[in-house]
């Protein structure tokens, strides 16, 4: 493993970096490596234990695993970083079920599928690094390639894959109902996953857009989302958290008008560098949508409602971008505008919603149920990167021995942006291979760092 990250290491230092590293392909590759993983002996470990005190530290574990066989049409990845992802936390608290389960029925699939059926799970939904090594019949990629790893994992085998494959009846999420993901030193992926590393960022940069970027594209900007277009009022929850940074920058960039929810002054001037002019810090103005566990509140609702018109002038959101679930999807059913739509891609807050429906079927609004994104959806969206359009939010990098301290601060949402782990990288800053492009976007580049 040294005598790759060594490969990698002279390229920075190059004139020529992909020479440099197309030398790679004559290195053998190690029989093991060091991964994140969670045991299924451990699936029980916080039973009776309240979500919010299950702790990741606990569950989460860095160990030498074998270095899996690879098989037609897939590669393996020397990973230089990752980034942590909720699906990282409910994978290391256990909710809402096993992550084993879904590597039991993947196994089950067809011989080469087995190898992801294991007593240990290697997490991780995000990567950037170099390709080592290429399975039968990949042609498009080859040692040496710098790269990043969007999530989607598909078969392909089935016609209802074929229009959209996220459609796909086999589709999976890699790194969270696939084995071998990216909290990893090496990483297996299906060659279709890969996409070309943007060349102005550095490796724990250009690995955290990938998972949420692609997300936010789909569920914004696609036709399979909210098809958004100039002009749309945008209401975005949690809007500079991970996912929210980048439907923010998104709604800017094609010319809609976000306005954007937080729960802090300090996250209100993070959107408000992002371009942002229409926030609102819900704790600050003491929104509050439920007056227990069973009761919401509809006057909060309408409170909430007056507030967005007064930012916009008298509109409502044409969209909602969804994604805390059951703490705020009341409200979200409520202020959409009529003929509006609510897109939804997750349930941070829990995952049974509840809402008045005479606000949707009277009103004529839409709900769009949005999960990741297709390969095209995410080669756009990572096109945006690559140009300098829309960028990175890392605000804290930890090491992959430190993953465990990274997934529980994004459990207890005590981060802003996205949070990034260097798994062979030993420092910051490294990979950089297009200064320019990078000075052009510097204060872009670095205005989650530090909060």
């Amino acid at each position: 493993m040294q005598d790759i990250l060594e490969a990698i290491m002279a390229a920075d230092g190059s004139v020529d970096p992909a020479r440099e590293l197309a030398g790679i392909a004559g290195l053998p590759v190690p029989e093991s490596y060091r991964g994140v993983v969670v045991r299924a002996e451990e699936t029980r470990m916080f039973d009776g234990v309240p979500t919010r005190d299950k702790d990741p530290r606990k569950a989460l574990h860095l160990q030498e695993v074998p270095t899996p066989e690879l098989g037609p049409g897939e590669a393996l990845v020397a990973v230089m970083a990752s980034a942590i992802n909720y699906n990282t936390v409910w994978t290391s608290i256990f909710e809402p079920l096993s992550t084993f389960r879904f590597l039991q029925r993947y196994g089950r699939t067809s011989e080469l599928a087995r190898r992801h059926d294991l007593p240990y799970h290697v997490v991780g939904s995000d990567a950037a690094g170099v390709v080592l090594r290429v399975g039968a019949g990949v042609s498009r990629w080859r040692p040496g390639d710098e790269v990043v790893a969007h999530c989607l994992s598909v078969e392909l085998e089935d016609a209802a894959g074929h229009d959209d494959t996220m459609l796909d009846p086999q589709q999976r999420i890699w790194g969270f109902e696939t084995n071998f993901g990216g909290l990893a030193e090496l990483a297996v992926v299906k060659a279709n996953q890969l996409m070309p590393k943007p060349a102005h960022l550095s490796w724990e940069e250009a690995a955290s857009p990938g998972l949420v970027n692609s997300t936010a594209y789909r569920q914004l900007v696609s036709h399979h989302g909210a098809n958004m277009k100039q002009g749309d009022v945008v209401l975005i929850w949690g809007a500079s958290g991970g996912l929210g940074s980048y439907a923010t920058q998104l709604a800017r960039n094609g010319g809609a008008i976000p306005v954007c929810v937080v729960s802090s002054p300090e996250k209100a001037e993070l959107c408000r560098r992002m371009g942002a002019e229409l926030v609102i810090d819900r704790v600050a103005e003491g929104f509050r949508f439920w007056s227990d566990e069973q009761t919401q509140e509809p006057d909060e609702w309408r409170r909430f409602g007056e507030r967005i018109r007064e930012l916009t002038g008298g509109e409502d959101p044409d969209i909602v971008f969804e994604h805390p679930g059951r703490e705020t999807f009341g409200a979200s059913v409520y202020v959409a505008k009529r003929g509006g739509t609510v897109v939804t891609c997750a349930s941070t807050s829990g995952f049974l919603h509840q809402y008045d429906n005479r606000y949707l079927w009277m009103h004529l609004k839409r709900i769009v149920g949005s999960h990741f994104a297709n390969y095209r959806e995410a080669w756009e969206a990572n096109r945006l990167v690559a140009l300098g359009r829309i960028h990175p939010t890392v605000s804290r990098t930890y090491a992959l021995e430190q993953t465990g301290q990274a997934a529980y601060e994004v459990h207890r949402n005590a981060h802003q942006g996205k949070v990034g782990v260097r798994c062979l990288a030993p420092e910051d800053g490294l990979g950089v291979r297009d200064p320019e492009l990078r000075a052009r976007h510097a204060e872009a580049i670095n205005r989650f760092r530090g909060h």
